[in-house]
């Protein structure tokens, strides 16, 4: 069974109809708008066809229609455009606290061309005050721009009253209609707009086009340039299959709105009343009445969005806040509103549709009934009961995966300058350098090297949770050039929604790791979490003398990394679905792989120094390699090995958080060649779960190192970089093909 969609305003299903009339200009009706033969005229008259219908429906001339690629075109085309156009008369623009990113970022943009932007705060229940409107007007004040209706809380915006204000002003006013057009009707006479925009796809139109609304008498500067297409206002040719599409869409609007509004806001009534008989202490965001009648912003008090749509998989909706390790990120519109935290980490957006039923309805009540009720504080166990371990996967049970979900390396750099190194003279390696293990000097021959290790489940499957969690842990022991001797268990287990088998299988898959690692674990602490954690606490030894820290690289050295990069870029696109099984079982392979073998190799030939690829990634933790050593390197991008699809995965958005904030930690020390893209740089910084070693070995020996790795069954081993002398930056990005 498919979920039930309550996630309209994101984007709406293509209606039948509106389908039905694009199809003859995807096969027949192919000729170019602008051509003058027959099959232009034909593909002419059905731009022209739905411009009169979108003007039909927003009430303004044919000729007021500008066609574009969608919302976010539209908004900065009026914006940028009147702006521009205007800027001999001022420089100074209005706006709203809880507009869409379309135009927050379309204003701010405009801010570094010397605009001056005053944005205006909202009441509780997200409406704007057309006094502040009136009082924040200035003399150079030159546009306003309100959007007609949040696409958040579904609040409609007092914009006729605002268009009288600006209209006695001489001022323009736009309006981004975006979440509005399809729900409440949306007349450019009576709102008295001179700029409004409208997105196809939120309107059972398709992805990819939009219009904008363009007064008689407005000049805007062109945003695209070329030929006079589109009366010379936006050039390129006209998407003509789209154009149809969203033409007829807005006739069924003009026919069918007051059918379409009843049905939407009978179906969002019936699930608010419901959530409320149930949960009493829900929140509903957004003004009472002046509301779009599909859009239900519904604060849980004391959950966390993320974890609600985690669980639940058979509703689709949006978070309204997503809680990570060390801060919540909470809507711009909810900070706006001042909804109080306990309620804005809990808010969830449904929005309901034309096609939305009763039955559906009642079908996503009776599972986000359960599982609010399940995550709710309490002494009774509401555990999820699976008919099957191919039933269970565990990264719903998490915010984070993996390393990716560890503390911004900023926040944890803070705090460790605050704490003062311990005095012990046996301390050989401590918390004076950024390994992830410390060493303990016992006697001249022995060394206790000791490690801690946990995370968040980055695969699905209990079993190969524990076994990745074990190898990720025992890497640090590896990387210190130690043999580890013994383990402990570090177990943070949701005893109130996950079965206790699946926390024996997590121990198992750890058990596995152990015995390919030659030890025992012997013991451990547990807690109860909100989420799964796991890890080891993991003891070893090694000959004082041959301790292997991340501070010994020379100028000079090869940079040789064990195993690919990407993975905190692949568990993040399979937890979405978005990798194909091949993808997923080289990931899992490479996360499990010890680095047993690596280490040995490392040992045996002698090497500077060593780290192993982790939570702040490749470049992270080679730059805290070169402070360390008092040392710079040189990276080749073209030569570090990839897991496959991960600079794909990149420039498609699927990125973790920790590998975004990890980008930004290392920026200032590294330079990249202008040719490094911006996926590879953020491949470069991922944010790994149990990588391979990094190792800095002597020119004269990487030879040997590399041959040895390959004859112990070392895949994909890589000569990555080169240390040099200490330079301006730490890290140069470089092609070296």
């Amino acid at each position: 069974m498919e979920p039930v969609y309550l996630d309209y305003n994101a984007t709406t299903p293509i209606d039948p109809r509106v389908a039905e009339v694009m199809l003859p200009y995807i096969t027949r009706h192919f000729g170019n708008p602008s051509s003058s033969h027959v099959y232009g005229a034909a593909a002419k008259k059905a731009v022209e066809k739905a411009r009169g219908q979108i003007a039909r429906m927003l009430r303004c001339r044919p000729e007021e229609v500008v066609f574009t690629s969608g919302g976010s075109e539209s908004n900065n085309y009026a914006i940028k455009g009147a702006a521009r156009s205007l800027r001999h008369k001022g420089n100074h623009i209005i706006t709203s606290a809880v507009e869409h990113p379309a135009v927050t970022e379309v204003c701010r943009y405009l801010e570094k061309e010397g605009f001056q932007v005053t944005t205006l705060p909202v009441d509780g229940e997200g409406l704007v005050d057309p006094r502040d409107v009136e009082q924040a007007i200035r003399a150079s004040t030159i546009l306003i721009t309100i959007m007609h209706a949040n696409n958040e809380v579904g609040t409609i915006q007092p914009i006729h009253e605002i268009a009288e204000i600006a209209r006695r002003r001489g001022i323009l006013l736009h309006s981004d209609a975006a979440q509005s057009v399809g729900k409440i009707a949306v007349h450019v006479d009576e709102l008295g707009v001179d700029l409004l925009s409208i997105a196809g796809h939120k309107l059972y139109a398709p992805k990819g086009v939009g219009a904008l609304y363009l007064r008689s008498g407005v000049e805007l500067e062109k945003l695209i340039h070329g030929a006079g297409h589109e009366m010379n206002r936006r050039a390129g040719t006209e998407n003509v299959i789209e154009i149809a599409g969203l033409g007829e869409a807005c006739a069924l609007i003009d026919e069918n709105l007051e059918t379409y509004g009843k049905h939407m806001r009978k179906m969002r009534d019936r699930l608010e009343e419901a959530l409320k008989a149930v949960f009493p202490a829900t929140r509903i965001h957004g003004h009472p009445e002046k509301r779009l009648p599909n859009t239900s912003s519904v604060g849980f008090r004391g959950l966390e969005a993320n974890t609600i749509l985690s669980e639940l998989t058979s509703v689709a909706a949006s978070a309204g806040a997503a809680c990570h390790t060390d801060h919540v990120d909470v809507s711009s519109v909810l900070k706006a509103m001042d909804v109080p935290i306990e309620y804005a980490m809990g808010t969830i957006r449904f929005s309901t549709g034309r096609f939305t039923t009763s039955d559906e309805i009642d079908q996503a009540v009776e599972e986000i009934g359960k599982v609010v009720e399940r995550l709710r504080p309490k002494e009774s166990s509401g555990r999820l009961d699976f008919e099957s371990e191919a039933d269970i996967k565990l990264t719903r049970f998490t915010h984070g995966l993996g390393c990716a979900c560890k503390l911004r390396p900023q926040l944890l750099e803070q705090v460790l300058k605050s704490i003062p190194a311990p005095v012990d003279r046996n301390i050989l390696v401590g918390t004076d350098t950024s390994d992830d293990a410390a060493v303990y000097l016992i006697d001249e021959h022995t060394a206790v090297v000791q490690t801690v290790d946990f995370f968040t489940p980055v695969v699905d499957d209990p079993f190969q949770f524990g076994r990745i969690a074990a190898v990720n842990s025992l890497s640090d022991i590896y990387a210190m050039g130690a043999k580890p001797l013994f383990a402990l268990n570090i177990v943070g287990f949701p005893s109130n929604r996950l079965p206790m088998r699946v926390l024996e299988r997590i121990l198992e898959g750890a058990r596995f790791a152990a015995e390919e690692a030659g030890i025992s674990i012997i013991g451990g602490h547990t807690v109860d979490d909100t989420e799964p954690k796991y890890g080891l606490t993991v003891t070893g030894v090694a000959d004082p003398g041959r301790i292997v820290t991340n501070r010994g690289a020379r100028a000079g050295d090869r940079l040789v990394l064990t195993k690919p990069v990407g993975t905190g870029i692949l568990a993040t696109a399979m937890k979405q679905g978005l990798i194909e099984a091949a993808q997923a079982e080289a990931l899992v392979e490479t996360m499990a792989l010890l680095n047993r073998a690596a280490a040995e190799a490392m040992q045996e030939i002698g090497v500077n120094s060593c780290t192993d690829i982790t939570g702040f990634g490749l470049l992270g933790h080679l730059l805290e390699m070169m402070n360390g050593s008092g040392t710079s390197a040189q990276v080749y991008a073209d030569r570090v090995p990839l897991l496959p699809g991960a600079q794909e995965l990149a420039a498609s958005g699927v990125v973790p958080g920790g590998t975004r904030n990890n980008l930004d930690f290392t920026s200032p020390y590294v330079k990249y060649d202008a040719r490094i893209s911006m996926p590879m740089r953020l491949v470069l910084n991922d944010a790994q779960t149990s990588g391979g070693l990094l190792i800095s070995v002597s020119e004269e020996k990487s030879p040997a190192l590399l041959a040895l790795l390959v004859e112990k069954g070392v895949k994909g081993v890589e000569v990555v970089g080169r240390v040099i002398a200490e330079g301006e930056v730490r890290i140069e990005v470089v092609l070296d093909r």
